[in-house]
């Protein structure tokens, strides 16, 4: 267990242009790679969707050591609904607060020093005014559950995370792999939890060797695999094992092996052009503007 990592969170964007801006430009985060598909990911990384899409990796730093946020751009949606399942990701950076405040993005202050802000799309932010870490600055990523304990049971007891903390009163607990690590925060919502069509996908590496018994022990214990076993090619990078699974509440949780990915994941240093060349040509809006549409709500 101690080899395993947390990687990152993906989100589903409808406004790449405003989203690069609030994650580059807000956050201080930068392009770590983006690619461009024809066509959906065998692993449904885009969502439920056949068409082209692209994926963008931001954060402080290499996926080796940092926590990275996966932003996935379906061409021909605009916008997705919010569920209570994902309910933030919190960092520390007083540089974050600074440029929000410069760039006129709200910000709320929810407890002493700890500004809310949200990411386009609706997406939470909790940004902590302090000096960055020089480690990752990315604390935590808070999930709503139904039952805490039921959760607990299976993100500690069947996938092997340490109990950071606890808190009966407040219906929350905090877990992870590592002390040095981004943590997983669960926290009841105080009824079922609703994925609306942004739902999101938490990821996180181990030995290629851990990924069959991860599988088996789903099996055994009746657990939802959503995606069984398989190998994912990159044109011109390494092939990685996959394994989708689904918490009792229906997040879905992506183990993949962590020595391919490590080769997949390294940075690219033309990816900020990359992705501002496909902005650049993306003329989606302007087509749909000029045809008196709009983009498709998922």
């Amino acid at each position: 267990m101690a080899a395993r990592r947390a990687l990152h969170f993906v989100f589903k964007v409808g406004d790449r242009a405003r989203t690069a801006r609030f994650y580059r430009d807000l956050l201080g985060m930068r392009v770590l790679r983006h690619e461009e598909f024809e066509e959906g990911c065998k692993a449904s990384c885009n969502g439920p969707y056949d068409g082209k899409w692209s994926k963008t990796m931001v954060g402080y730093g290499p996926e080796d050591n940092h926590f990275v946020a996966e932003l996935t751009y379906n061409y021909g949606i605009g916008e997705y609904r919010l569920g209570n399942d994902f309910l933030g990701i919190t960092l520390v950076s007083s540089q974050a607060v600074s440029n929000a405040r410069k760039m006129g993005w709200p910000l709320k202050e929810v407890t002493t020093g700890v500004f809310e802000t949200e990411a386009p799309g609706g997406y939470k932010f909790y940004l902590e005014d302090k000096e960055k870490l020089k480690q990752d600055p990315v604390l935590k990523v808070t999930l709503g559950v139904s039952d805490l304990q039921k959760s607990i049971n299976y993100w500690s007891g069947l996938l092997g995370m340490k109990i950071y903390e606890k808190d009966e009163e407040k219906q929350r607990a905090l877990l992870g792999y590592a002390d040095n690590q981004c943590k997983l925060e669960l926290k009841a919502v105080g009824g079922a939890v609703d994925h609306g069509t942004a739902f999101g996908r938490i990821a996180f590496s181990c030995a290629k060797e851990e990924l069959p018994s991860i599988e088996a022990l789903m099996k055994k214990e009746n657990q939802k695999i959503l995606t069984p076993l398989v190998s994912l090619d990159t044109p011109g990078k390494a092939t990685v094992q996959v394994i989708i699974l689904a918490d009792p509440d229906g997040h879905e949780i992506c183990f993949v092996g962590d020595e391919a990915f490590r080769d997949l994941s390294k940075v690219d240093p033309n990816g900020d052009k990359l992705l501002d060349d496909a902005m650049a040509a993306d003329n989606s809006d302007k087509w749909f503007a000029a045809h008196k549409m709009k983009k498709v709500s998922a």
